[in-house]
């Protein structure tokens, strides 16, 4: 296997940045949902899980590290991250601030992802609150682990373009290799590169991948199909539709489009 892709999101739920070359720390991919925007009524974690309120953000743009990510709306207006929490209050339509670090007990809304494919985006569907990054330390806004990635040999089984599961790493598989493998690598080590990563769980998907992603259109099979062919046992969350994996740096390093990668 081989790095295909490299993914960066600087800010958690918009579109990010194709990379060249990625630096993983202990907390992931570095500059990696490094910012958030925060619900200013509730304090939640906004995030398109939630599409009722939250889904315009994957119609936005975020690219850079540190003081120097910038935010590029659905209109083309670009701006520093810093000065984008009023005009994104204005396409939200709800009152939202911009955080840097994910507070203890960090939560989000994730309403049932098939429910909302039967019943529709703004159906008024039962919303569990679930809490963020509980597979990573420091404050980066991650769903779970620090690295997420996914194989093509899923992706062309699936027939889904990478950007809608927003992995940070796509592993060009060879010839033969089955779909869904990725299943099997929970505790297994992954050398990439200059770096080692340890796989933790499956990556449960969620309605995120079905929605407008920029200009691509809505597409309910990215989570039915998935849901028809890989439920899987995730620890400490049930069975439920996977694609991809999430993992934790063990050893830190640079990574690279077409490093080899081995798993032991």
């Amino acid at each position: 296997m081989k790095i295909r892709s490299l993914y960066r999101y600087p800010v958690k739920s918009m579109l990010g940045e194709d990379l060249a070359t990625a630096v993983l720390d202990g907390h992931g991919v570095v500059g990696d949902r490094a910012l958030a925007l925060i619900d200013a009524e509730r304090g939640r974690v906004a995030t398109a899980k939630q599409p009722r309120h939250w889904r315009a953000l994957l119609r936005c743009r975020s690219a850079g590290t540190g003081a120097a990510v910038r935010v590029t709306l659905p209109d083309g207006r670009g701006m520093p991250a810093a000065a984008a929490a009023g005009p994104l209050s204005e396409l939200l339509g709800r009152a939202v601030t911009l955080s840097g670090r994910r507070a203890d007990g960090a939560v989000v809304e994730r309403p049932d992802p098939e429910g909302l494919l039967e019943h529709g985006l703004d159906a008024d569907v039962d919303t569990p609150l679930l809490e963020i990054a509980q597979g990573t330390p420091g404050g980066r806004f991650v769903d779970h682990s620090p690295v997420h990635l996914i194989t093509t040999a899923t992706l062309d089984a699936l027939g889904v373009d990478a950007v809608r599961y927003r992995p940070n790493i796509v592993l060009e598989t060879g010839p033969g290799t089955p779909p869904f493998v990725e299943n099997a690598w929970p505790g297994r080590r992954l050398t990439i590169g200059g770096a080692t990563l340890v796989g933790a769980l499956p990556t449960p998907r969620c309605v995120v991948p079905t929605l407008e992603h920029g200009d691509l259109p809505r597409a309910p099979e990215a989570l039915r199909g998935p849901a028809g062919r890989n439920r899987v046992e995730v620890e400490g969350f049930g069975v439920l539709p996977c694609a991809g994996l999430y993992a934790r740096v063990e050893v830190t390093g640079s990574i690279r489009r077409g490093d080899l990668v081995e798993v032991a």
